[in-house]
């Protein structure tokens, strides 16, 4: 699941129905990115044409104002993750969730932005962009369609 757009292609899923497809055990949700490795973060950005590295990733998720993780505590792979800017007092904007391929359909998803909306639900406003084929997602949280406006800079999608 990517929310930026000019990202990849998102998978379509009907996001009506219930995400629980797969029944994962072994996932272990986190709140900080505190003492996850770079080499923890493989195989997200799929499709993306310019994505960050792993280490801009983990630069990414440490320098944001609020993460949220799923680790497979098997793999000690991370499978899934959110991230939050915000001020911490009025606004917050999530710029990324996606969901290892592998992984999708298992009810990640819900569980990170459920847990991410939880911890960020004192903000007047949470906002995400999000490509047309995971609109009902967000929208199946609450999340109300708007007019936006965005400016991207492709050349900077990777982080350099």
């Amino acid at each position: 699941m990517c929310t930026m757009p000019g990202g990849g292609k998102s998978k379509e899923f009907d996001y009506s129905k219930t995400m629980r497809t797969k029944e994962l055990k072994n996932i272990e949700y986190i709140s900080s990115a505190e003492g996850i490795e770079h080499t923890q973060l493989s195989g997200f950005f799929v499709d993306w044409p310019n994505p960050p590295s792993e280490q801009r990733h983990l630069d990414i998720l440490q320098a944001s104002h609020g993460v949220e993780l799923a680790i497979d505590t098997e793999t000690n792979q991370v499978v899934g993750f959110i991230n939050i800017i915000s001020d911490g007092i009025y606004a917050g904007y999530i710029p990324l969730l996606e969901v290892l391929p592998a992984y999708q359909g298992s009810g990640i998803g819900n569980t990170l932005i459920d847990r991410i909306t939880a911890r960020y639900k004192r903000l007047y406003m949470l906002d995400v962009c999000c490509d047309d084929d995971v609109a009902a997602f967000y929208a199946s949280k609450g999340y109300l369609k708007v007019t936006g406006m965005v400016k991207r800079n492709l050349e900077q999608q990777s982080a350099p």
